[in-house]
Formats: C-alpha cells, sequence, structure tokens
C-alpha cells in the first residue's frame, strides 16, 4: 500500500497537473497490451489487484450482485464493496463508461461464475441447441412487421409445442424494445 506523507510536498495546482499527464498518458496507450505495460511499470502487485478488484466490484454491483456474492467471489470485505458503492451512488460516471465499453468483449458474470447455466451450455453445445438459437436469432433480427405476421400466425396453431411457446415470448419482449 502507498504511503503519503502527512504535509503535501506539492502545492494543489502542480498535483492537478501531474494528475492531469497521468490520465493523458493512461489516455495515450492504444490496446489493453500498451495499458498493462504502463500500468505495471507504475504500480505494484497490490496496487493493481486492488484496482482491478474494485472495478470488477463496480461491476457486479451494477449487475445487481449482492454484497456476500460479490465478497464471495473476489474475497473482499464488506467494507471495500461498500465503499465501491458509495462511489457509485455518488458519482461513478467512470465506472459506469468503463465497463460499458469492456463489458461488450466478456461473458456475462453469471456464465462466467456458473459454466453450467444453459446459456453456457448453449454457447459450449451449439448444435444440439440449433432450433432454439435459429429462432432467437430470427426474432432479434427481424422487421417490425416480420414479427407481427409471425404472432398472428403463431396465435392461430392451437397446439403449440414448447418451441413456439418460447418463440412467441421472444417476440413479445423484442417488440417491446423496439
Amino acid at each position: 500500500m502507498a504511503k503519503f506523507p502527512r504535509r503535501p510536498k506539492l502545492d494543489k495546482a502542480q498535483t492537478q497537473d501531474l494528475i492531469i499527464d497521468f490520465c493523458e498518458a493512461i489516455a495515450a496507450t492504444k490496446n489493453g497490451s500498451e495499458s498493462a505495460q504502463l500500468l505495471t511499470d507504475l504500480l505494484g502487485k497490490q496496487e493493481l489487484e486492488m484496482l482491478a478488484r474494485r472495478l470488477k466490484v463496480a461491476e457486479m454491483l451494477l449487475d445487481d450482485n449482492t454484497y456476500e456474492q460479490i465478497g464471495k467471489a473476489l474475497k473482499i470485505s464488506k467494507t471495500t464493496i461498500a465503499r465501491v458503492q458509495s462511489w457509485l451512488q455518488n458519482s461513478g460516471e467512470g465506472y459506469r463508461l468503463i465497463i460499458e465499453r469492456t463489458k461488450k468483449n466478456r461473458p456475462k458474470a453469471e456464465e462466467t461464475l456458473n459454466p453450467l447455466s444453459f446459456s453456457g451450455l448453449k454457447r459450449k453445445y451449439p448444435a444440439y441447441f440449433w432450433p432454439q438459437l435459429a429462432l432467437e436469432y430470427w426474432a432479434n433480427n427481424s422487421s417490425k412487421k416480420h414479427k407481427e405476421q409471425m404472432q398472428k400466425l403463431l396465435a392461430k396453431i392451437e397446439d403449440k409445442p414448447k418451441m413456439y411457446k418460447d418463440l412467441e415470448v421472444l417476440l413479445r419482449q423484442n417488440s417491446k424494445k423496439v
């Protein structure tokens, strides 16, 4: 953990300039590899781990995980989780921005914590789920007109198998998003 002197040796303007230079240095990196090189040169292992955990805590809080789930998954105290929660409530724009930008490239938290989840199985064994995956793709990427036509057709079928019922639910959900 870093040690701070009791009295700052730099005035407020100098400190602010240093922080701005630091932020610009991080922003000047072109990819994750360059960022990792810079941060490992600047920070110790414990500092890197501490910052990485805080970011993951923020992500898990935004995904509505409980303190117990977060503490167990990251082996972190409830005090630290509460501190990150407080930052998210009071400002947190930086956390939210970075989490949103990086989350698109990562699997969902529940899939990483529970590899036996249904969505994890679908991803691992797509051949077994191809009808469902095809219908989900079609429902998500069809025009509003095609979705309405399919809903009318499905409404006419009296003895609907489970797959048709699932498709109907998907169409309703997607029509609400549009």
